[in-house]
């Protein structure tokens, strides 16, 4: 059995675009406003998740926003070599005082400012409630992250550029998702544009297989999925959505798990005891109730 290509081709379409375009649109605009009291400082506001991926299917809701902030940056040095890491250490200076913590906090006072009580700080970012038109979004403060792969001097040196965060209760968070982002469009180029709808009816299946109770809510976030597929080799994306989704299952199947990568390509997909990987038994809960979904479809 397998689940007739005109279910994968509706599963395949993109969600609505225009009203969360209009929630980005709109809390841009109260992010950027001169009156922050971040105003001064440099910083960039972009979309990530499913709505900055293209990925979004249309039971997907919240719009997620990142502002960060290279006003004060943290950084990581294990990839160096014993004398880069001295030379980068000697170069340390005090730093203006400046911290993740206060940006956060002027962040969600410029937002309270224009939004009121529909703000509300979560575990890591904080909740803009929707009202009309406007969807609800999750604003994350960050500042900014860069982990050295080479160091001799400021000036001659290598980096990958990504986030990095708190959550309330102290666990820093690194992620990269600009690459994520770019290494997604690239896959999406390299597969003749099937990866981003292979993406979207396997959110959908999961969504299916939820409601069904082949699976749990939680075992296989929307993240994580993209990630997984986005090891499947190109030429296995193509011909029809059915032998796609084929080719996908039988591939995760045999595949070794243990190489598979975030879509940023800087984590493994699949490790234990991280709050950006993929808990190794949860991929296998995951695959062993994909497999029977599908073959009972």
């Amino acid at each position: 059995m397998a689940i007739p290509e005109a279910q994968l081709d509706t599963w395949a379409k993109q969600g609505s675009v225009t009203q969360s375009r209009a929630t980005y649109a709109t809390v841009r605009s109260c992010l950027e406003a001169d009156d922050a009291l971040y105003a001064g400082r440099s910083k960039s506001i972009f979309l990530q998740g499913s709505y900055g991926n293209d990925t979004n299917i249309y039971a997907d809701s919240d719009v997620d926003v990142v502002i960060a902030t290279d006003s004060v940056y943290y950084y990581g040095i294990n990839e160096l070599k014993p004398d880069e890491q001295t030379a980068f250490k000697a170069t340390l200076t005090g730093g203006g005082g400046y911290t993740y913590d206060q940006f956060k906090a002027q962040v969600v006072a410029q937002l309270t400012k224009k939004f009121g009580s529909s703000v509300k700080p979560g575990k890591k970012a904080i909740f803009v409630q929707g009202d009309g038109g406007r969807r609800d979004a999750d604003v994350l403060p960050a500042v900014e992250y860069r982990r050295y792969t080479r160091f001799r001097t400021y000036a001659d040196s290598d980096y990958y550029e990504g986030i990095t965060f708190w959550t309330t209760d102290g666990v820093q968070i690194i992620n990269y998702p600009k690459h994520h982002s770019a290494n997604a469009t690239t896959k999406h180029q390299n597969t003749n544009s099937w990866f981003k709808p292979t993406v979207r009816i396997f959110k959908n299946m999961r969504n299916a297989m939820i409601a069904k109770g082949y699976l749990a809510a939680g075992v296989a976030p929307s993240y994580f999925l993209e990630g997984m597929l986005y090891n499947v080799p190109d030429n296995l994306f193509g011909s029809s959505y059915e032998t796609t989704c084929v080719n996908v299952i039988n591939w995760l199947a045999k595949c070794n798990r243990d190489n598979l990568l975030c879509a940023n390509e800087r984590y493994y997909l699949l490790r234990p005891n991280s709050p950006v990987t993929w808990r190794v038994e949860l991929f296998e809960t995951y695959l062993a109730a994909v497999i029977k979904f599908w073959t009972d479809s």
